[in-house]
C-alpha cells in the first residue's frame, strides 16, 4: 500500500508542474490588452508568415517532385487559408473579450457612454 504522506506529496508537486507547464504555454499578453496598432501588426505578420510557409513547402515540393508550379499554387493557397483562419481567430478573441469587458462593467455599476 502506498503511504498516503507520499501521494499527497506527488499530488503536490503534479499539481506545481502542471502550474509551471501551463505558465510556459500562456500567452504573454492578450489581444484585448495590445492596442490598435499592435493586433494590426500581428495580423500581418500571421498572414506574411502562413503564406511564407506555404510558398516554400511548395516551392520544395516541387523541387522533389518535379511538379513545378502546382504544389506551389496549392500550398500558397493553404498558407492564405490557415492565415485567415488565425485572422478570425483573433477576431473573435477580440470581440469576445470586448463582451466580456462590457459585460462585467455593467455588472459592476459602471457605465461607459460614449
Amino acid at each position: 500500500m502506498t503511504d498516503p504522506k507520499q501521494k499527497d506529496d506527488f499530488d503536490h508537486r503534479l499539481a506545481a508542474a502542471r502550474h509551471r507547464q501551463e505558465a510556459k504555454f500562456r500567452p504573454k499578453q492578450s489581444v484585448a490588452s495590445m492596442s490598435g496598432a499592435a493586433v494590426g501588426f500581428r495580423i500581418v505578420v500571421e498572414i506574411l508568415a502562413a503564406i511564407a510557409v506555404g510558398v516554400g513547402i511548395g516551392i520544395v515540393l516541387d523541387l522533389w517532385l518535379g511538379t513545378k508550379p502546382w504544389m506551389l499554387i496549392l500550398f500558397c493557397m493553404l498558407g492564405f487559408g490557415g492565415a485567415m483562419m488565425n485572422v478570425m481567430r483573433t477576431a473573435r478573441d477580440m470581440d469576445r473579450r470586448t463582451r466580456e469587458a462590457k459585460q462585467a462593467a455593467s455588472q459592476s455599476g459602471f457605465n461607459e457612454t460614449r
